[in-house]
C-alpha cells in the first residue's frame, strides 16, 4: 500500500495491517466526478454504500480490505479516509456548583433555529412548555422519528442554547430561550460515533435549512485532525455549511493544556471555535481563567485557535428527565453558549453571514491576557456585543424592515413572561 500513501490515509493503512475484519469503514473522496460513479466501484468491489455525501462530493461505504488497494488505483478517487470515531468533548474533571449563565438583552432568539447534532435531545420541560421548541428531530443512529437522548450530552447542550428555565423558575435559563432546537442525533449512547454520520447530519441541516429556518449548527464533538484542514471531511462539510448561510460553532476539545491539540472540525478557520474558561472563582470577567481542559492552538496549519472563550466549568442544565438538572463541565458545555450567542444576533440581523457574526462575537470579547492561541480574542460578552449593536450606525446594518433600529434595554420576551408568570400561578396554588 505504500504506493498509495499520498491517496490513502495512513490510518486506513494502520487499520489494514492491524485488523482482520473482511471490511473497512471508509471515506472515499472523488475527483473529476460525481457521486454516482464512486457508488458504482464500490459496489462493483462487493463494498456497501453508508451515505452518499455530496457536500464534500464523496460516499460513506463498507469495503473490503482487499478492495481498498483496487479503488485507490481508481482515476476518479481522490483520498480514502478512514471513517473514524468522533466523541463528545464533556470533561472528566469534577463537577463544580453551576450557576446561572441565561441572560436577557433583549432579544431571545424567538423564530431562529439551532440545530445540535449530538446524541439527540429529551423533551425536557424547558424545550416543550409552554409550547414544543424541539421543532425537528433527525436521527442518524437509532432511526427513530420521536426525539430521545440515551446519554444525555445533546440534552445539556441544547438547554444551554435554549432553556427557558420553566422547572427552574427561570434561574437555569439557557442564552436564547425562545429560539428552537433541531436536534439531529449523530453519537451513540455512549458519546461516540462515526465521522460519516457527522457529515451526514450536516449535509441534512444544510438540506433543510429553508424549511426550520436553521441559522446556527453547534458541534460539540471533535476528533483527531486528518490532516491540514482543507483535506478533512469533517471541515469539509462544515466549510459547506458556512457557504449556505450558517454559523457553524465547534468545542476545541478537552486535550489541553498541551499545545496543537485543536480537535476537527474545529481546526477550520470558517467555524467559531469554542474553548472554555472556569470562572466559578471569577470575581469579575476579567479575572476567570482557562479552563486547564480546553484545548489550545495552533492547528497543524498555523492558524490561531481557539477564536473564543465561553464559561465551560459547573455549567447547570437539562438532564435527561422531565424536570431535572445536571452540571456538566467541558468544551462541550462553552460551545452552545457561543451558538445562543449567535441565534440572538440572527434574530436581529436575518441576513447576517456566518463571518459577520463571527466577526461580532470575535472584536467583542474580553481580552483575558493570555497567549491567542489559549485565549483567542479572549472571553465571550454579550453585553459588549449589544452595546455594540446599539451604537452601529443605521447604514452598517442589514436591510431588513422587521427589525428594529434600536435594542431596547434588557426585557424578557412575550413567551418568557407567560413561562415565568405560570411558574408563579402554580406556586401560589
Amino acid at each position: 500500500m505504500l504506493e498509495y500513501k499520498g491517496i490513502v490515509e495512513d490510518s486506513v493503512i494502520e487499520h489494514l495491517s492491524g485488523t482482520e475484519e473482511g471490511e473497512i469503514p471508509v471515506i472515499i473522496c472523488g475527483k473529476d466526478c460525481i457521486c454516482d460513479d464512486l457508488e458504482k466501484h464500490v459496489l462493483e468491489m462487493g463494498g456497501r454504500i453508508k451515505y452518499t455525501l455530496p457536500i464534500i462530493n464523496a460516499v460513506a461505504a463498507y469495503i473490503p480490505s482487499v478492495g481498498v488497494k483496487n479503488m485507490a488505483t481508481k482515476d476518479i478517487t481522490e483520498k480514502i479516509y478512514l471513517d473514524d470515531h468522533v466523541y463528545k468533548l464533556m470533561d472528566i474533571a469534577p463537577i463544580t456548583i453551576g450557576s446561572d449563565f441565561a441572560n436577557e438583552y433583549g432579544l431571545t432568539g424567538k423564530n431562529v433555529s439551532v440545530a445540535v447534532l449530538d446524541t439527540g435531545v429529551f423533551p425536557h420541560e424547558d424545550l416543550i412548555t409552554p409550547y414544543n421548541r424541539i421543532v425537528g428531530f433527525k436521527d442518524f443512529i437509532g432511526q427513530k422519528d420521536q426525539p430521545y437522548d440515551d446519554d444525555g450530552h445533546g440534552t445539556h447542550v441544547s438547554g444551554i442554547v435554549a432553556g427557558n428555565g420553566f422547572s427552574s423558575r427561570g434561574r437555569y435559563m439557557g442564552i436564547a430561550p425562545d429560539a428552537n432546537i433541531v436536534s439531529v442525533k449523530v453519537l451513540k449512547d455512549d458519546g461516540s460515533g462515526k465521522i460519516s454520520d457527522v457529515i451526514a447530519g450536516i449535509q441534512w441541516a444544510i438540506n433543510n435549512r429553508e424549511g426550520y429556518n436553521i441559522k446556527v449548527i453547534t458541534l460539540s464533538l471533535g476528533t483527531k485532525p486528518k490532516s491540514n484542514y482543507k483535506d478533512d471531511p469533517l471541515c469539509q462539510a462544515v466549510d459547506a455549511a458556512s457557504t449556505f448561510g450558517i454559523t457553524v460553532t465547534v468545542a476545541a476539545g478537552n486535550s489541553g493544556p498541551d499545545p496543537s491539540t485543536i480537535t476537527s472540525p474545529a481546526i477550520s478557520p470558517n467555524v467559531i471555535t469554542v474553548g472554555a474558561c472556569n470562572d466559578r472563582e471569577a470575581s469579575h470577567s476579567k479575572s476567570a481563567t482557562i479552563a486547564d481542559f480546553s484545548s489550545v492552538g495552533p492547528t497543524q496549519d498555523g492558524f490561531e485557535k481557539p477564536d473564543v472563550l465561553a464559561p465551560g466549568v459547573g455549567i447547570n442544565s437539562l438532564a435527561n428527565k422531565s424536570l431535572g438538572y445536571k452540571e456538566l463541565s467541558g468544551t462541550s458545555m462553552a460551545t452552545p453558549v457561543v451558538a445562543g450567542c449567535a441565534a440572538l444576533l440572527y434574530e436581529k440581523y436575518p441576513d447576517m453571514t456566518p463571518s459577520q457574526i463571527k466577526e461580532i462575537i470575535v472584536s467583542n470579547a474580553v481580552d483575558l491576557g493570555l497567549d491567542s492561541n489559549i485565549q483567542g480574542s479572549g472571553l465571550l460578552s454579550i453585553e459588549k456585543i449589544i452595546n455594540s449593536i446599539k451604537e452601529r450606525p443605521p447604514e452598517d446594518r442589514p436591510d431588513d424592515p422587521h427589525v428594529p433600529d434600536e435594542v431596547t434595554e434588557p426585557f424578557l420576551s412575550h413567551d418568557t413572561f407567560l413561562v415565568m408568570l405560570l411558574v408563579i400561578v402554580i406556586l401560589s396554588l
